[in-house]
């Protein structure tokens, strides 16, 4: 019995491994917005917003809405819920966070375009997140597959 329930246990999650993983970094990272000053990321972020929106969004606005954005692409992806659509929000805003590689070169690279700063590095290893989004099987979740069991 207790085997039959680690094996079934096993089967759930596998598949939604990376969509967990992912969902815990929006989850963490976007959390940590609603709180000045916690993130590393809060000043990049505010800056970013800024040029892309023309200072049209108030910064304070800005960051709390990310906060907002980040935390339900977490959610989604932990329960599993419209992973289709949340994959597709989450790779819109990842597509965002290549934006200042361009917007701000200098803070970005050493030398562009080739030998990044520490930011640099920090926005490229989104490329990684981009390609397990990519990766993530549309029909499962951990909630949607406890509901699909059950009938």
């Amino acid at each position: 019995m207790l085997k039959k329930l680690i094996y079934e246990t096993r089967e759930r999650i596998r598949p939604n491994l990376l969509a967990i993983s992912i969902g815990f970094v929006y989850l963490w990272f976007g959390s940590l917005k609603f709180f000045p000053d916690a993130s590393p990321a809060e000043s990049l972020a505010k800056n970013t917003i800024h040029q892309l929106t023309l200072g049209v969004l108030p910064d304070s606005w800005a960051i709390i809405l990310l906060a907002i954005l980040e935390v339900g692409i977490g959610l989604l992806l932990l329960l599993g819920l419209w992973r289709k659509f949340t994959v597709g929000v989450a790779l819109a805003h990842m597509a965002l966070t290549f934006a200042p590689l361009i917007l701000f070169p200098l803070e970005s690279f050493q030398q562009p375009p080739l030998i990044p700063t520490l930011l640099g590095q920090y926005i490229g290893k989104n490329l990684i997140i981009v390609a397990a989004l990519l990766s993530l099987p549309h029909g499962y979740g951990l909630l949607k597959n406890r509901l699909r069991n059950k009938n």
